[in-house]
């Protein structure tokens, strides 16, 4: 079992930035890709950002691409997700997960993730 507790979310005015983390413990976090996703309200849950053990390869979305920058930190089991320049449609509810596969390129989809987070609240205000 893995268990998942993100915080910094909050309320920003556009074009402001917030630091996202998400705190692993149970089973070895170190080896695990992990990822951002996130759900608006009324829309499906989609990928945001994720990144393997190591931290060499990581993934985006088109949508925060050069502006979103996931990192991890495997001594303090902790997985960041940096966001500048920030829009409204950026408004959500992020959720931290857990990848329980080895894998050297990290997955965009969902249902390989099997350990998630409560999630935490983003507002982007115009």
């Amino acid at each position: 079992q893995v268990q998942l507790v993100e915080s910094g979310g909050g309320l920003v005015q556009a074009g402001g930035s917030l630091r996202l983390s998400c705190a692993a413990s149970g089973r070895t976090f170190s080896r695990s890709p992990m990822g951002w996703f996130r759900e608006a309200p009324g829309k499906e849950r989609e990928f945001v950002a994720a990144i393997i053990w190591s931290g060499v390869n990581t993934a985006y979305s088109d949508s925060v691409k050069g502006r979103f920058t996931i990192s991890r930190d495997n001594a303090k089991n902790t997985v960041y997700l940096q966001m500048n320049s920030l829009k409204p449609e950026d408004t959500a509810v992020y959720y931290c997960a857990a990848d329980p596969t080895f894998r050297a390129v990290p997955s965009r989809r969902s249902r390989e993730y099997e350990y998630w987070g409560q999630g935490t609240q983003v507002t982007v205000s115009s």
